[in-house]
């Protein structure tokens, strides 16, 4: 029986696998040094909330995977030898494979900052990352105040979780404006507004030089590079991004860049070898969309694609239309298609912002000038509904139109009424060359 060795049980490693058994009785393993079982990554901040346990975080019971005939195995991988088709274990135990799927997913960025190893300075991604936190900063007694650096998702979510337990936090961003790289100028600057509402010391522009140490070898303060000031702290949260998780593979033969490089069928370099999620770099980007993508729904779509191809039916990666959402405290977000920051936006793209007077919603609508083709769409506080925006974009409708039936996509019109008209009065009587 052909045996399948799976490294990784995050989202994408856990979908190859179920959908593999789907359409076929090969031998399956999962391999992971992070959890025993697969649970939601995503949901890691809303335990140390209190919103939910871990046991709440696992979509399937314990008894699945045996139900399922998928063998899971606790263990870190510490070489691949395509050769023998084997794999080598940290602890110099060997498993054997027919077919290597590698779904290693991230580790968080480091960028060598002196202090960076100290105890009460942490990440936040890993199972692990949250029992150290647990540890690091169970109340504002133990933890008198936290410094984040790194102004992303990942950073706006360990804010919004020390702000729970009344942990006081310095956040350190590098840009101007937070998220100002990915974000339109209006958006980043509400969000602004809105971090520091939520009494989160908001430093915009401000980048760390150095994490001091007690005599115990913990974090004490953290020095900032522009002004020198010194930030007394008993956590640093390291949240400035993630890169793929490949260093094991350095020797292995396995084609690496940023991270391990696939084709359009997901495959390696190396025959019977292949790699789904954020650890995989296509060789050339589809479309607009980067070569590495850390996004939950493309990690899921990749193992649903991959089980086609290793079940004997070959099928092309095709994400579709770029959408994603995300949360920045009480505000949720939403975009589907392409809005660009002024920074990296083209000359023919054109803006349509609208903004509630309450400064905790907004829209921008991405068109361009001369052709009015819809492009995409930022929604903060408003939902709207993904499969109304994925058709229109594939229909290549124009903004008016977008305009007229935006009341169409959104997900609860009855709260939504009441802004549609503003929305429309702002957009058909807004300046000619605005």
């Amino acid at each position: 029986m052909e045996h399948i060795v799976i490294i990784g049980n995050g989202i994408s490693g856990v979908t190859a696998a179920r959908h593999i058994r789907k359409q076929s009785d090969k031998d399956i393993t999962i391999i992971s040094a992070e959890t025993d079982h697969f649970f939601s990554r995503t949901a890691l901040m809303y335990i140390y909330m209190g919103h939910m346990k871990y046991e709440h975080t696992k979509p399937y019971e314990d008894g699945f995977w045996k139900k399922n005939r998928i063998e899971l195995k606790n263990g870190y991988v510490s070489k691949v030898d395509h050769h023998n088709k084997s794999l080598v274990f940290a602890d110099g135990e060997t498993m054997r494979y027919d077919k290597l799927i590698l779904a290693v997913g991230s580790k968080p960025n480091n960028f060598g900052w002196p202090g960076q190893d100290l105890k009460g300075v942490q990440g936040l991604y890993s199972k692990q990352d949250l029992d150290d936190l647990e540890q690091n900063a169970p109340n504002k007694d133990v933890c008198k105040r936290t410094v984040i650096v790194g102004g992303g998702l990942i950073g706006i979510e360990l804010a919004e979780m020390l702000s729970t337990r009344k942990i006081p936090v310095t956040f350190l961003v590098r840009e101007e404006s937070f998220w100002n790289g990915v974000l339109p100028k209006g958006e980043s600057e509400m969000l602004n507004r809105h971090i520091k509402n939520h009494h989160i010391d908001l430093r915009l522009g401000e980048n760390l030089k150095e994490i001091i140490s007690d005599e115990n070898g913990h974090v004490k303060a953290v020095i900032i590079e522009e002004t020198g000031e010194e930030i007394a702290c008993d956590l640093v949260g390291l949240t400035a991004g993630v890169s793929p998780n490949i260093s094991f593979l350095k020797d292995s033969g396995i084609e690496l860049g940023r991270g391990i490089k696939v084709n359009r069928l997901l495959e390696t370099n190396i025959k019977g070898v292949y790699a789904i999620g954020d650890c995989a770099e296509q060789h050339k980007a589809i479309g607009q969309r980067r070569p590495i993508e850390a996004v939950w729904y493309t990690g899921r779509l990749m193992g649903e694609t991959l089980a086609q191809t290793i079940c004997g039916k070959p099928t092309e990666y095709k994400p579709g239309h770029w959408f994603n959402s995300a949360k920045f405290f009480d505000i949720e977000y939403q975009t589907y298609g392409w809005v660009f920051s002024e920074s990296i936006k083209k000359d023919e793209e054109q803006h349509f912002h609208w903004k509630h007077v309450d400064d905790t919603k907004c829209i921008t609508i991405a068109y361009n000038k001369e052709t009015r083709i819809f492009l995409g769409i930022n929604t903060f506080g408003i939902r709207m509904r993904h499969e109304v925006f994925d058709a229109w974009l594939t229909q290549q409708k124009d903004v008016d139109f977008v305009i007229d039936h935006l009341i169409e996509a959104n997900f609860d019109p009855e709260f939504y009424k009441s802004f549609e008209s503003q929305i429309s009065n702002a957009f058909f009587n807004q300046p000619v060359n605005s």
